[in-house]
């Protein structure tokens, strides 16, 4: 469950927010403030997760509450002014809604903060080179994956399928770029829309096609193919 908590000095408005958190199975609300003080007294006592704050309000506001947190937690904005979207993406909020709010688009941006903590999180803790290993989240489990045994990452729509070197694949729920800035540029490489493959595994190339043990293809599309060249040329004899 994403703890919440829902920021507004307007009573309707703050109403409105906490119905949708209490109808929303994977939110749990943790406190409701009608100003950005209180909410400040809040966070000192109850762990919170995900914040959803009104910017227009009264003594402080939203956006400048923010920026008082040193560690604060993940942002949803709700106002009835559009001129403060960008700087509202410039503290890093997960998203911005705008007054009405319908449920729909509040569900929208309750899925983008539940991607947030299933599957950006867990993933961002070790980045490049170094990183030996993943989590990714396959049904109502964590599981930890080595590189190693990563042939190549299949896109499909919100999800991606990881085939691995022991014939299984996992399906996580989450977007082939978003991986792809998880994983170390020298052992994965982009070579198609649709997928990411493991340099380490290629055995064999043949025209635009990557060949994995003989019975794979992956074929190198136009947009990439002058990156995957110059991997390949970097590493010939020839």
């Amino acid at each position: 469950m994403i703890r919440c908590i829902a920021i507004d000095d307007e009573p309707l408005a703050l109403r409105q927010i906490i119905g949708y958190i209490k109808k929303t199975p994977f939110l749990e609300l943790s406190g409701q403030c009608e100003s950005a003080l209180k909410a400040i007294d809040v966070l000192k006592n109850i762990p919170v997760d995900l914040m959803f704050v009104d910017i227009n309000m009264p003594d402080l506001n939203g956006m400048d509450f923010v920026k008082t947190l040193e560690n604060p937690p993940k942002i949803v904005f709700v106002t009835a002014y559009s001129e403060y979207a960008l700087e509202g993406f410039r503290v890093d909020a997960i998203d911005y809604l705008l007054k009405p709010i319908g449920y729909g688009d509040f569900l929208k941006s309750a899925n983008k903060a539940r991607n947030y903590f299933e599957n950006v999180l867990p993933q961002a803790t070790k980045k490049g080179g170094d990183r030996e290993y993943l989590f990714v989240k396959s049904g109502y489990k964590m599981v930890r994956i080595s590189l190693e045994d990563i042939i190549y990452i299949e896109g499909m729509r919100e999800y991606v399928r990881i085939h691995l070197l022991n014939g299984k694949s996992l399906l996580p729920l989450i977007s082939l770029r978003v991986l792809e800035e998880q994983l170390p540029s020298d052992k994965f490489m982009r070579v198609h829309r649709s997928y990411i493959v493991n340099l380490e595994k290629i055995t064999t190339i043949d025209h635009s096609r990557i060949i994995f043990e003989g019975k794979v293809y992956i074929p190198v599309s136009e947009q990439y193919k002058e990156i995957f060249q110059k991997y390949i040329h970097s590493h010939s004899l020839g």
